[in-house]
């Protein structure tokens, strides 16, 4: 995979599918996701006739490592690295988990003059409940705020219909070359508190071009109906809800996540 430097000095990788001189999509993994995690949609994208490029955000897949960066804010800043990297104009941004975080991290920064289109997958936009947020991560409250994600993602208890749970979901990411089970280092620590305790709503109230937010009815994480709720916040939002599937709502259903991500595209 070809790799590039950030302006931190740090290596990132990436791949390519597809024709060169087709619409440019980039596709941005969750937390401790490999690139490779987007191989159901790759081909699909591909064949298509869509420049198909997914990135291994910094500690994940095969780019680098590095005790610094550990924010979303510098993955967001590391996008837009991509993006001058390949010269991508009129780019539909894709993010599934913790990616959705980093593409509202670049668009909070940096607006959407180089964005066609977003979609976010399974991504609630504030983790935090809260009296007007009831859509985040389950049982996350300002009673545990720092201390629920301080090692680790915690279990929710909450087990998909489509997935059969954690387990399941672990499995499908390593066969797809991503989601490692190992203790988490620093680094990855510090990104999975700052990740959970962000909220994007006021970015995706200035967001002006479409966004689609798809949802798994079953997610393990938090409720379906985040999607709907974001959406409204949206100048010009759209929402679906994938029925039996489950957080990794790429990877558990990828005939049906494609066709909604390729209806999606050819609207914008």
């Amino acid at each position: 995979m070809p790799t590039f430097t950030a302006d931190d000095g740090v290596h990132l990788s990436y791949s390519e599918h597809g024709s060169s001189q087709g619409r440019p999509v980039v596709l941005v993994a969750g937390f401790k996701a490999a690139a490779t995690s987007w191989a159901p949609q790759q081909k699909a994208l591909a064949k298509a006739g869509y420049r198909v490029v997914s990135f291994d955000r910094r500690g994940h897949g095969l780019s680098e490592r590095p005790a610094t960066g550990a924010t979303m804010a510098r993955h967001g800043r590391d996008l837009a690295n991509l993006l001058d990297r390949l010269g991508l104009q009129r780019v539909v941004l894709v993010g599934g988990s913790m990616g959705g975080s980093a593409i509202w991290a670049y668009v909070a920064s940096l607006g959407t003059e180089r964005v066609r289109a977003i979609a976010i997958v399974d991504q609630t936009p504030k983790m935090l409940n809260a009296p007007d947020w009831p859509h985040g991560f389950y049982d996350y409250t300002d009673e545990n705020r720092d201390t629920l994600f301080a090692e680790t993602v915690p279990n929710p208890g909450r087990v998909s219909i489509a997935s059969k749970g954690p387990v399941r979901i672990a499995r499908l990411l390593r066969a797809l070359g991503g989601g490692e089970r190992r203790e988490l280092t620093e680094p990855e620590k510090q990104l999975l508190n700052d990740h959970a305790k962000a909220d994007w709503r006021s970015t995706i109230r200035r967001t002006d071009v479409p966004v689609l937010f798809v949802a798994g009815r079953d997610s393990e994480f938090w409720p379906a109906e985040h999607a709907a709720a974001a959406a409204a916040l949206a100048p010009h939002g759209s929402s679906v809800v994938l029925e039996r599937d489950g957080h990794a709502a790429n990877i558990e259903q990828p005939r049906r996540f494609n066709r909604e991500l390729l209806a999606f595209l050819e609207r914008v």
